[in-house]
């Protein structure tokens, strides 16, 4: 997910995908401790993707309180 998308989300919808890839980011890795991951790179991407997400949240939440 790249930055211009999660700008265009409106907050609930960033949270409630936050949840979700933090449940893929478990499972996947889980896959990798049993050795039965198809694409360990996906790991990388969501961890990246879930970091996005946070700063924007945050950001929104700091325009909130000073304005």
């Amino acid at each position: 997910m790249n930055i211009k998308e999660i700008r265009d989300k409106s907050s609930e919808d960033l949270k409630k995908t936050l949840d979700e890839m933090k449940v893929e980011l478990f499972d996947l890795r889980f896959a990798r401790a049993t050795g039965s991951i198809e694409n360990p790179m996906r790991i990388r991407e969501l961890k990246k993707s879930i970091a996005r997400i946070l700063t924007v949240l945050h950001e929104r939440e700091s325009e909130v309180k000073e304005g």
